[in-house]
């Protein structure tokens, strides 16, 4: 399924539901998106947002893709949640396995089980493995995500809830910053967005600036210090090299 997240191509959702971990999870998308796909009667999200199902039959959808893509997995809850089970995630990845010509793109707040199960699982080179750290609390994960053996490690820095002053970006290719959105959201200090992009410049770690938030989030725009910034991993031009291969 094609999607709206700018720094993605495709979404795959084997798996639907989740629960609520952390501060990050107040204002969830996935869970409002869940209560309006469910009113228009899409059979997929009937069990709602607080029951986490595993779909057998979405796990063939990569296959059908034909040009090379970055697909993002799991938009719609959490790979490494509790209730799924290792024998799904492996086949996750097993997926990913079989699919080299696309980039697949992984996101957890659950890094305590990304490393308890990273071991049992393949890591081929076109896996990128991201943890969000939404507030300094979490910066831990990014530890944990360090000690992954995936090609591309990346930061979801969204919503930005507290400033991240002393961020290790030590083998992070890349840090995602946005804002929250929804009824009684903020957006981002200046302070706050500019000081991780300097960390990042300082790092070597690509930058990417989603949004600024807040409950006028589409007027506010995602110009920081007056331009775009729309970085990118190396790895993403494996597959801009592919699709103009392929349409030559």
């Amino acid at each position: 399924m094609s999607t709206k997240i700018s720094w993605s191509r495709e979404t795959w959702n084997p798996v639907t539901g989740c629960r609520k971990y952390s501060a990050g999870c107040r204002r969830c998308y996935a869970e409002m998106m869940t209560r309006r796909l469910k009113g228009m009667g899409q059979q997929k999200y009937a069990a709602g947002f607080d029951r986490v199902v595993c779909h057998e039959g979405c796990l063939g959808r990569p296959y059908e893709l034909k040009k090379p893509t970055m697909v993002f997995v799991n938009s719609m809850s959490d790979t490494f949640n509790e209730e799924v089970p290792l024998e799904f995630i492996q086949r996750i990845f097993g997926v990913a396995v079989d699919c080299p010509q696309h980039q697949f793109q992984l996101l957890t707040k659950r890094s305590e089980r990304l490393v308890e199960l990273a071991p049992q699982l393949p890591w081929p080179s076109n896996v990128w493995m991201g943890v969000t750290v939404e507030h300094e609390d979490y910066a831990y994960r990014i530890d944990h995500l360090r000690s992954v053996p995936a090609a591309v490690r990346f930061l979801s820095i969204e919503p930005l809830l507290s400033p991240l002053p002393n961020l290790d970006l030590d083998q992070i290719d890349w840090a995602i910053v946005g804002g929250e959105s929804g009824a009684g959201s903020e957006p981002v200090p200046e302070a706050w967005a500019v000081d991780i992009l300097e960390q990042c410049q300082t790092a070597g770690t690509r930058f990417f600036f989603k949004q600024w938030g807040g409950r006028h989030n589409k007027r506010a725009g995602h110009l920081l210090l007056g331009q775009t910034w729309n970085e990118m991993p190396e790895a993403a031009n494996t597959v801009s090299r592919a699709v103009k291969k392929s349409a030559a």
